[in-house]
Order: structure tokens, then C-alpha cells, then sequence
């Protein structure tokens, strides 16, 4: 079962801090084989493997040999696909109590008009693997995304648990997600308000989550998701500023409500962030979003390479729907095939 004719091979690199123990590999071909590294880096911290096998993927597990003791890395198997030459890279971390993310406090950026306020999610093993850098999300609304006593009506997209989920599936890059607080989601959220909102983002909170943790700071590994006025508000900073933003996802937008957005795709040259856009049906401003996603398809964007659209049958229009359908957006940013069509290989 689940062999190819011709045997696979491919190189995974290991990336971990020397001094701690000997790295290996343990494969499901069997586990209580050790795999040793074809190559070492000078300074110990980089190990190369090849791995070959007639199946097209193999799972996999880092080990640390200290003295006669095998420690196994923290969280779910690695899942490494032979079917193609790219080295899969590897960040394992060790010892760590849990393999679930965590959440930073409360924390408060100066920007131009006033003080934002946001709190991040740190992806497992954060603290454990200084190599390792990640990919930045910005979510509107963020009092909504984490924790129910924060979120309006106590419904929460769950979105810490999402990606904890897509973690153990091998199905998505880690990546760290700001969940932005907004006081006032009409100025915030709506034409012309929305102008100052997203310089303060491009200005001031981008730049700060920048320094102060260890961000992919490029334009493919950042991106942006949001619902309803949100979702207005995501799109609005991926097509103003394509520089700073690859990926913008759009749940349930109220397009043409308070913004010029339609005009603008319509009118102004296509921008090379990609787009997801989707609504429930009916209501869940469905029209608008099929107009919108019509009107990226008059202006060149192709299909299923530079933007997606979904419409989910009697989805309702509430943080509960947009946390179900969230794994969408969150593979189509960071899932293997859209970092390797990147030229990253997590």
C-alpha cells in the first residue's frame, strides 16, 4: 500500500542549537532506528538527512542522543513528502511542557493618532527554537479571536485551537497571529477611516511585531484576514498596500457599504495580493462578495491562483461560522503547498 515504482529520495535539513546532544532522525520504516545526519554544518546547528523510500511520504521524528538517552521532539510527527527535490526544513524544539501556542498579554503600540491595542499568538515552541521565524497574520477584530469573556456575545473564532489543530496535521506552517483590538469598528473599518487605521498598521504595529519577535518580515509571509466590516478592512490594506501584504482574507465583507473598493479594482491597476473571499448564503452579504470576486476575475486575477472564493450554504453571519471555515485561509496562507509555491519549505 501506498507505494510508487521508482524509490524517492529527498533531504531534510534539521535546524537546532549545538551543545544540547547528538540529532538525529527516527522514521516510521522503524522507529527505534536511529537516522544519521549525512551532513553537519560547521557550527553543529544545521544537520542534513536523506531519507529514501518507494512510498511518496514518510513520517518522521527528530531525536536529541544525550549520553545513553533518546529525547523525542515535542508535538506531532513530521510529515515529509518525497515527491518532490526540495529539502523539508526542520525546527524541532525539546523539553517544552506543552505543543499548543500561547498568547501574549494585552499589549499597547504608540501609533500616529492614538494607542492600538493588540495580543499575539506564539506558535508551539516559540521559546524553544531561536532559529526558527514565522509568518505574521493581523486579524481584525481581535477581541473575538481568542478568548470567549472578550469576544462579543462570548463566541470566539477559536483561532488559537485552529491552528493548533492544522499544527498536528502537518497542514499549515506555524505562524504567529496578531489579533488587532479596535474601539470604534465604523471609523476603524469604513471609508475614510480606514486610511489612517492602515497607516498606523503599515507604520507602527507591522513594524513593532517586526522587532520584537521573530518574524518572515516579506510581503508573501504576511497577510491578513477579517469578517464583515473586518473582512472590508483586510481588503482594503492588501489592495493599498501590496507592498506590505500578500494575503488578504475576507470573510462575509460588507462591500460597497462604506468603502470604494469595488470602484477601485475596477478602475485602478491590479495589485499582486492574493485574495480569499467568501460569504454564507443567504444574506451574508453574498452578492457583494460574488461581485467582488467577479469584478478581481474582470481585471485579470486568475482562479484558484490569485484569488479563491466560497459561498457555504445557510452559513450564518456570526464569529462561530467564520471560526469553522477558518483551516480555508489558514492553508491557503501557510499550508505546504502555498509556502512551497513560495519558494519556502517549512
Amino acid at each position: 500500500m501506498y507505494r510508487t515504482q521508482t524509490r524517492l529520495r529527498r533531504p531534510v535539513h534539521v535546524h537546532f542549537p549545538s551543545g544540547d546532544g547528538r540529532v538525529l532522525l527516527r522514521t516510521e520504516l522503524d522507529w527505534d532506528k536511529d537516522v544519521e545526519p549525512v551532513s553537519v554544518s560547521p557550527d553543529g546547528t544545521r544537520h542534513e538527512f536523506l531519507l529514501e523510500s518507494d512510498r511518496p511520504f514518510l513520517y518522521v521524528k527528530p531525536c536529541l542522543r544525550r549520553g545513553a538517552e533518546t529525547v523525542w521532539a515535542t508535538g506531532p510527527n513530521m510529515l515529509v513528502l518525497l515527491t518532490t527535490d526540495d529539502a523539508r526544513l526542520s525546527y524541532p524544539f525539546f523539553d517544552a511542557e506543552t505543543s499548543t501556542g500561547t498568547m501574549t498579554p494585552v499589549i499597547e503600540v504608540p501609533g500616529p493618532d492614538r494607542t492600538y491595542k493588540l495580543r499575539a499568538y506564539l506558535p508551539p515552541g516559540y521559546g524553544k527554537n531561536p532559529f526558527k521565524r514565522f509568518p505574521v497574520l493581523y486579524m481584525q477584530d481581535g477581541k473575538n479571536i481568542f478568548f470567549p469573556d472578550e469576544a462579543f456575545g462570548n463566541r470566539e473564532w477559536q483561532v488559537d485551537e485552529s491552528l493548533d489543530l492544522l499544527d498536528d496535521m502537518n497542514a499549515a506552517d506555524k505562524c504567529i497571529v496578531v489579533g488587532l483590538h479596535s474601539e470604534d469598528r465604523m471609523r476603524d473599518y469604513t471609508r475614510p477611516g480606514y486610511e489612517a487605521y492602515g497607516r498606523a498598521v503599515v507604520d507602527s504595529i507591522k513594524p513593532f511585531i517586526d522587532r520584537t519577535y521573530r518574524t518572515l518580515p516579506g510581503r508573501g509571509e504576511t497577510g491578513l484576514i477579517g469578517s464583515s466590516l473586518g473582512g472590508v478592512a483586510s481588503f482594503f490594506l492588501g489592495w493599498q498596500f501590496p507592498e506590505t501584504f500578500g494575503f488578504a482574507a475576507c470573510l462575509s465583507s460588507t462591500f460597497s457599504h462604506k468603502d470604494d473598493l469595488m470602484d477601485r479594482v475596477l478602475a485602478e491597476p491590479r495589485r499582486e495580493t492574493r485574495f480569499y473571499l467568501d460569504s454564507g448564503w443567504p444574506g451574508d452579504n453574498y452578492e457583494v462578495t460574488l461581485a467582488m470576486s467577479m469584478a478581481l476575475i474582470e481585471r485579470g486575477y486568475v482562479l484558484g491562483r490569485d484569488v479563491v472564493h466560497f459561498a457555504f450554504p445557510l452559513a450564518e453571519h456570526d464569529e462561530g461560522a467564520w471560526g469553522k471555515r477558518l483551516h480555508l485561509p489558514l492553508q491557503l496562507f501557510c499550508g505546504p503547498i502555498a509556502t512551497a509555491a513560495r519558494g519556502r519549505f517549512v
